[in-house]
This record gives structure tokens, C-alpha cells and sequence, in this order.
């Protein structure tokens, strides 16, 4: 496996959970990785693909994912294919061709192609070895991007019923992992659950004011630094887009609105480099992997957590320290409701905002909150973020907790906070009559307590994990093994209090020097950078597809003056080293003088 992953990848180890599910993968058992942005599924499958015989056949969303896939995959020199409805009748005849005389490893194919009955027909005359799902949560109703194409994938079992099938995301909540597993009839499988803690991400939340001069000023923040703007509206990513350019800032817009050819066309000058900034509606979306975007700032409140999340991970996806900024006011939550509403899920979609709105609010670390949200328990603060660097008083709520866990138990954790708040406070609401909560023991237990500062509390409660939101219970509050060592007294637990935060608005980091963002050897980083982007240029594809800024960044540490050790340089395999190694060696022995 080792010797596979340096030949064809470039690298001499694996990330974490890479070598025990590809090890399950080759053993011909169903996988479900659950692994964060950045830490490297694609190679889940990518790399059985090369030892198993055969063909892999990975389901993929999105076209622009399958087209950058599959331009990696050969400039490593694999044979990738992809089929899709941007190709005419001759493109997919060949294609297919390829595939029958195998001459093809890996092939990306959308759900709505695969799940075809002719398609399926063709399928099953492959030699296909390994199924792999990817972005795996659009199975899942309870998800917060349910693809009605992806739920008829169960029926691959009965399709290949002794073909492996790996399903991968990074972005699901325990209830989601649950459905997943359930949607393609998983019973005797291995799950890995990698973390959604990103490390190298800094995450600030201002109050939006004068929201162009903001980002204009978040720009300057990071000079050359590559960067994405989200913005809810096509109009609001053209406008934004527009008034950069007329700053000097190298900008482009991208929603569905443009017709492909020149979506595929701003997607690429932002892949090679030659635009710094894209502003984006969510349009823009699962299929980046351009691996040295250094912020991202998001110009309205997302519509849930998952979105939020899932944008951010475009940036810092090489492991560098990057920047997350979100602006948002009373009038974006208002919109998103609006929608919501009128959505075909509508208390799901209400509480998926809900709890936006509570991790835009929060009182305590915004990284605690984002994993607290997916389930994984962070009791440590980042450091990092804007509630970090500017903090509220803690002190120890362990009694409020323990009478908020009181009141979830006692009503058979089938109450949302709102109901919650009103036992608490002893209030005698419709609700809480016609249910009998009157009558619980904890009716009253918190009647020394705000509404207002007990809505803080459950939001600090929420986000840190002591309690899970139960979607398909009506978003309900649902006490974690967390809270339940809280409740019983096994822990202690801290709360923020928001009377005495300093208000103040948390300042924006501080100007990012080359050196820093690039190590001590950045006129070198700079000069390979332009070596990619002219290689980049002749091969028609993305610059960080010749190499990433990780691979760059270690051969100007490192300086190697030979082919031997312009291999051990992670990211570089056997093909990248015949294809580009002269031009990097040459560029680093002009720079070093020799």
C-alpha cells in the first residue's frame, strides 16, 4: 500500500484513518469515513482503485468535482474517465469504449447516469471491483443537502450484491451517519469517523456594517492570498465582484445563472490563480478543491451549520492557517426563514436556522461549536477565534445545566428550548398546560433566570454538545452522553456569561506577511509558483493540480538538487517527477546560484 501511495500520489505516509479504511476497502468490506475536509478521501478509493483489478466507479454530485478528479488523476498518470450530460453522443461512445477494453481505472459518474436502466445494463458487462459514494450525506433526508437522485443508490446492492461500496463525507451528523447506512443497506460494515476538527482554520463573526468596506478591508488583511466571497444572491455576487474590480481587486462572479462554458471559464482563472477573488452563490460549491484558498468570507448568514461548514472547508484545505469571516444581521435570518417556509421541509429547514443563528450568537468558542453541533465534544477553547480572543467571564454553570438537563429528562426529551425556557421559568404556556409540565419537579427550578439569559444558556448548552438537536423529532432537545455525565454529576460545566463580555467587536488578525503565510523561504515559493502556473498554462489545467502550495512550500525548505530527492518531496510520485521534475530542479539551482 505504501509503495502504491509514493508511486502514484507522492507521498510516503498516510493521513490519519487512510491506511485502516483503504486496508477494509481491499478486504472487500463496506465503508462508511466520515473524514474532514482536507484529510484526504478521495485517496480512499483512489488508491484501491490501483491495486484492486478492475474498475472503480465512483458516484460523484457534481461535474466540476468529476473533471478536476479526474485532470489529477492523470496528470499521476491513472487512467480516469468521467461521464456526465456536458458530453455529447461521440464523448460518452468513447468513453465507454475505453471502459470496455480497459483501458480506464476510474470512472466518475453522476447518480442520475449510473441509475439509468440502459447504464446499469452496460455496468454490469465491467469488471467493476469498488463502488464509491461520494458526498454521501445527500442520501439522507435529515441532511442539509438531500439529493431525491441519491436515495434510489440502495439499489446497487441488488445491483453488485458482492461489490464493496465506500461512502464518504465530511459533513453529517450522527442522525445522518444512521440514514446513510440504512439508505445503502449497510448491515455488516466499518465506520470511521475522522473529526470535523480543522486546526489550521481561525473562525470571526462580525455585526454586517458597511459590508463592501469590510471585505475590501479583509482583503487587504491578506495580500495575494486567494479567497471566496459567499453571498446568498446572483446579483449580490455580481455586484460585489463588480466593486473589487473597480478597487483593483482581481475579481469574478459565479453563480448558475451564467451559462457553463463561462462558469467552467471564471472557475478556472480562480483554479490557475490568475484571479484572487471569487464572489459566489453556494453555486460554487462541493466540486472546489483548489488546495491554497486562504479565506473565506461569507456576506449573509448560511442556512445551516453543514453549509457553513462545508464552505469554510474550502479554505486551508493544504493545512496552512487560513481565515473564516462571517457577516451577518436581523435581515438575513429573516430571508432564510422566509424560504424556509416555503420549502418542502419546513420545520427541519426552521431548525437548521436555528441553530445558524445560535452559533452566529454563541457566547463561547466558535470551534467547540461547530463540532459540538456534529456530536464530537471539544471541552478545550481554540484560541483562535473571535470569541477566544476577546472572551466573556466563565464561571461555573454546572447547577443551571444540570436544571436545563432536568427539565429535557422530565419531559422525555421531547421539548425544544422554547418549551424548556417556560418550565424553567415556571410559566404556565399553552403548551406547557395541555402537556402537564406544570406538574414536573422542575417547573419553576430556574424562575431566578432571564428568558433571555436562559436562551443564552441553551445556546452555549447547544453548541458545546451537552444537548443534540433531534431533527426528525421535531427538533427537539436531546441530551448527549456528554450531558448525561453533567446531569448525574461526573462533570462539571462551564458557562460563558454574556452580561460581562466586552463588547467590542473582535479585531480582524493581523496582516499576514509573505514569510509567515510561506515559511522563511518565500522568494523561492514565489518563483516555483510562477514555474506552475506557466506548466499549468501548457497542460490546460489547474495550478494546483501540477502541485499544491504544501508541495511548493517544502521544496523551497528543502532545495532539492536531483531527481532522488525531488521525489521525497511529499506530493511528488513517479509521473509528476518525470513531467515536471527538470523544470522545478532547474528553477531551484538558478535560484540557490548553482
Amino acid at each position: 500500500m505504501k509503495d502504491a501511495l509514493k508511486k502514484h500520489f507522492g507521498f510516503s505516509h498516510f493521513l490519519p484513518h487512510q491506511e485502516e479504511i483503504i486496508s477494509r476497502v481491499l478486504a472487500g468490506r463496506d465503508v462508511l469515513a466520515l473524514l474532514p475536509t482536507g484529510a484526504g478521501k478521495s485517496l480512499c478509493y483512489q488508491l484501491p482503485a490501483m491495486v484492486l483489478p478492475g474498475i472503480t466507479t465512483v458516484v460523484s454530485p457534481l461535474i466540476s468535482l468529476m473533471q478536476d478528479q479526474v485532470a489529477g488523476l492523470m496528470q499521476n498518470d491513472i487512467p480516469a474517465a468521467f461521464l456526465n450530460s456536458t458530453q455529447g453522443v461521440r464523448a460518452e461512445r468513447t468513453v465507454r469504449e475505453e471502459l470496455a477494453s480497459g483501458k480506464v481505472k476510474i470512472l466518475y459518474v453522476a447518480p442520475e447516469r449510473l441509475m439509468k436502466p440502459e447504464f446499469l445494463g452496460f455496468a454490469r458487462s465491467l469488471p467493476i471491483s469498488l463502488i464509491a459514494i461520494d458526498e454521501a450525506h445527500c442520501i439522507s433526508e435529515w441532511g442539509h443537502d438531500f439529493r431525491p437522485e441519491y436515495r434510489k443508490l440502495h439499489a446497487i446492492r441488488d445491483l453488485f450484491p458482492r461489490i464493496p461500496v465506500i461512502a464518504l463525507t465530511a459533513t453529517a451528523t450522527p442522525k445522518v451517519r444512521q440514514d446513510i447506512a440504512l439508505q445503502l443497506k449497510f448491515s455488516d460494515y466499518d465506520a470511521f469517523v475522522g473529526g470535523f476538527d480543522r486546526p489550521n482554520l481561525r473562525y470571526f463573526i462580525r455585526p454586517k456594517q458597511e459590508a463592501f468596506s469590510q471585505i475590501v478591508s479583509y482583503i487587504e488583511d491578506h495580500p495575494g492570498a486567494s479567497g471566496i466571497v459567499y453571498c446568498h444572491s446572483r446579483a449580490g455576487a455580481e455586484s460585489i465582484a463588480e466593486q473589487l474590480l473597480a478597487e483593483g481587486i482581481e475579481a469574478t462572479s459565479y453563480h448558475a445563472g451564467l451559462p457553463a462554458k463561462d462558469r467552467a471559464a471564471r472557475q478556472e482563472r480562480f483554479m490557475n490563480g490568475s484571479v484572487q477573488v471569487v464572489t459566489a452563490t453556494i453555486a460554487f460549491g462541493m466540486g472546489i478543491d483548489k488546495s491554497n484558498v486562504r479565506w473565506v468570507v461569507h456576506y449573509n448568514l448560511p442556512r445551516s451549520i453543514e453549509s457553513y461548514y462545508q464552505e469554510i472547508g474550502r479554505a486551508g484545505r493544504d493545512g496552512v492557517e487560513s481565515d473564516t469571516l462571517l457577516l451577518c444581521n436581523a435581515g438575513d435570518s429573516t430571508l432564510l426563514e422566509r424560504f424556509a417556509r416555503d420549502s418542502a421541509q419546513p420545520e427541519l429547514s426552521m431548525g437548521k436556522i436555528r441553530r445558524m443563528k445560535e452559533y452566529a450568537s454563541s457566547d463561547i468558542c466558535r470551534r467547540r461549536v461547530l463540532l459540538g453541533y456534529f456530536g464530537e465534544v471539544k471541552e478545550d477553547d481554540c484560541g483562535k477565534c473571535d470569541r477566544c480572543v476577546v472572551p466573556g467571564r466563565r464561571f461555573d454553570g454546572t447547577v443551571i445545566a444540570q436544571k436545563a438537563l432536568s427539565a429535557a429528562a422530565r419531559t422525555g426529551e421531547c421539548e425544544k428550548s422554547d418549551t424548556l425556557i417556560d418550565i424553567l421559568r415556571g410559566s404556565v404556556s399553552a403548551d406547557v398546560a395541555q402537556k402537564g409540565h406544570d406538574q414536573i419537579k422542575t417547573f419553576g427550578a430556574g424562575s431566578d433566570i432571564s428568558r433571555e439569559l436562559w436562551e443564552r444558556y441553551f445556546s452555549q448548552l447547544t453548541g458545546s454538545g451537552v444537548f443534540e438537536t433531534a431533527f426528525d423529532r421535531g427538533c427537539a432537545l436531546r441530551i448527549s452522553s456528554y450531558g448525561r455525565e453533567i446531569l448525574t454529576g461526573k462533570r462539571t460545566y462551564e458557562l460563558s456569561d454574556p452580561v460581562e463580555r466586552k463588547e467590542q467587536p473582535a479585531p480582524l488578525l493581523k496582516k499576514n506577511a509573505p514569510k509567515k503565510l510561506y515559511g522563511d523561504d518565500a522568494e523561492l515559493f514565489e518563483e516555483l509558483r510562477s514555474v506552475r502556473r506557466i506548466l499549468a498554462e501548457a497542460d490546460d489545467v489547474p495550478a494546483y493540480i501540477i502541485f499544491s502550495d504544501a508541495s511548493l512550500r517544502a521544496m523551497a525548505s528543502a532545495k532539492p538538487e536531483n531527481r532522488s530527492q525531488f521525489l521525497q518531496i511529499p506530493g511528488v510520485g513517479n509521473a509528476k517527477c518525470e513531467h515536471y521534475g527538470e523544470q522545478f530542479l532547474s528553477a531551484i539551482a538558478r535560484f540557490s546560484g548553482k
